[in-house]
């Protein structure tokens, strides 16, 4: 049985030639399945999350020695201060 364009099929729907969208539909339903099962996405997140982590460390640190290195050069500037 030959399907004249625009007409619909025994399903009630148009048949590809008369609807582009169907195939358009198909063709976007298949491409998001495929990048949900793709992994690709969580190694980003893990990226994001160890970049994350590494600047907090950095911070801490820049925190902790910035203090430390402050306090130094308040006594190196004092002594010099005092010796001049």
């Amino acid at each position: 049985m030959s399907q004249q364009k625009g007409h619909r099929n025994r399903a009630g729907l148009h048949n590809e030639e008369s609807n582009p969208m169907i195939t358009s539909y198909q063709f976007m339903n298949a491409w998001v399945a495929a990048h949900i099962k793709s992994e690709r996405g969580a190694s980003l997140v893990e990226y994001a999350l160890l970049v994350a982590l590494i600047a907090v460390v950095c911070i801490a640190a820049v925190t902790t020695l910035g203090k430390s290195a402050s306090t130094k050069f308040s006594t190196v500037g004092a002594s010099i201060s005092a010796a001049g």
